[in-house]
């Protein structure tokens, strides 16, 4: 009813988008305004930055299932990416010190999605010395500490309504301001935009981009973050990583990746069920059909590029980790592979560990009929990648 009521009140001033110059006139207005309250002239790679946000919108528009809800919660995210960018750099511009710190020997979480790296994450954060971003930070990067108390809540009040406009997506997959998130809040040349509608321009444009001022950005957002602060080893995390391991590494020299391991006839569906639920918040009809067209390639090309690129890496530059053994056995596996990052685990890991444990929400109902496939479709998909994840399950 909520999001009945929402979608009817935002009705007239969504109906822009339903005109692709009127789309293009609203964004090049939301630029100007931007740009005018930060104090900042954006440079070649902002504007280009700024014309994949516009690209992306007008392939938004253009689906015909988008409700006003869902084209407003589209056009502002990419009014609030463009403000903390331009955020961002105004910072750097006027401390050259934030940019000269490097970023250390960064962990970056990588793999298939739905395969624990949420709760891989906020253990890891969790030890003395290590540090994972958290929503707010990463989209409200960099605010005045005076306003950061704003700023924060601000984010935890869009997330408390993204709660209950979608309580189902909640469920699977709950959201946190204030918790270590995933580092597509601050990428943009990503699949996740297909999480939310189906946008196969997009979807055939992104696959084609060059992601390298994506993670350079990053490191940008890193950098503001880390500044004035005890030297902390960020823990990263985007299961689309596992396809760019050449440019995190471009990036981010020292970097080394934790590769969660699962099933993929378990993993696939179970994302599955995770993106029908945030785009029926977008679209008036879903079909789950054409979500399983989309992901099912999309998922195993990513996994299939992440085996190719890992083969130029140094050995020790991953650590491979199974979901089974890892959620069933913690207290087992989570020391392990604080060993394997060179980090101590500590008394205080062990006795903060239940508490993250008892916290974390696990499994749903899914099936992979619901979304057109079955198992032979995924093994077909992945090759002989089950093979790998049932060695490492031992």
């Amino acid at each position: 009813m909520r999001r009945m009521v929402l979608n009817a009140a935002l009705g007239r001033s969504a109906r822009v988008r339903r005109d692709p110059s009127e789309t293009l006139a609203l964004w090049r207005k939301c630029i100007r305004e931007a740009v005018a309250a930060a104090d900042i002239e954006p440079d070649l790679r902002d504007w280009e930055f700024i014309e994949d946000l516009g690209f992306l919108l007008q392939c938004f528009a253009a689906v015909p299932e988008l409700t006003p809800l869902g084209w407003t919660l589209q056009l502002r995210g990419a009014v609030q990416r463009l403000e903390n960018r331009l955020r961002v750099k105004w910072i750097h511009a006027q401390n050259p010190l934030v940019g000269a710190a490097p970023v250390e020997r960064p962990v970056f979480i990588v793999g298939l999605p739905r395969s624990a790296a949420g709760l891989a994450q906020r253990i890891l954060a969790a030890a003395p010395g290590h540090r994972a971003p958290h929503l707010w930070e990463m989209q409200r990067t960099g605010i005045a500490r005076e306003d950061a108390g704003r700023g924060r809540t601000a984010v935890e009040r869009q997330v408390a309504a993204m709660r209950r406009l979608a309580p189902g997506y909640d469920a699977v997959r709950p959201l946190w301001a204030d918790r270590p998130e995933e580092s597509s809040a601050v990428l943009w040349r990503t699949y996740s935009p297909l999480a939310s509608a189906p946008l196969p321009e997009f979807r055939e444009w992104v696959a084609h981009e060059d992601v390298t001022d994506d993670y350079e950005y990053l490191r940008l957002v890193l950098q503001v973050l880390q500044y004035g602060a005890p030297p902390q080893r960020w823990i990263l995390r985007f299961s689309g990583d596992v396809a760019h391991l050449d440019v995190v590494r471009q990036v981010f020299p020292d970097a080394v990746f934790v590769w969660m391991h699962r099933d993929p006839v378990a993993a696939v569906p179970s994302f599955c069920s995770a993106v029908e639920r945030l785009t029926a918040l977008h679209c008036k009809e879903v079909d789950p059909l054409v979500i399983g067209r989309t992901w099912l390639p999309a998922l195993a090309e990513s996994i299939e590029r992440g085996r190719k690129l890992r083969r130029s890496l140094p050995e020790d530059a991953v650590a491979d980790v199974n979901y089974h053994r890892f959620t069933g056995y913690p207290h087992e596996f989570a020391p392990r592979l604080f060993e394997r990052l060179g980090a101590p685990w500590t008394v205080s890991d062990r006795n903060g560990l239940n508490a993250i444990l008892d916290e974390h929400r696990t499994g749903h109902e899914y099936s992979m009929e619901r979304y057109g496939f079955d198992k032979r479709e995924v093994e077909a998909a992945f090759g002989d990648y089950r093979e790998l994840v049932a060695a490492l399950r031992g």
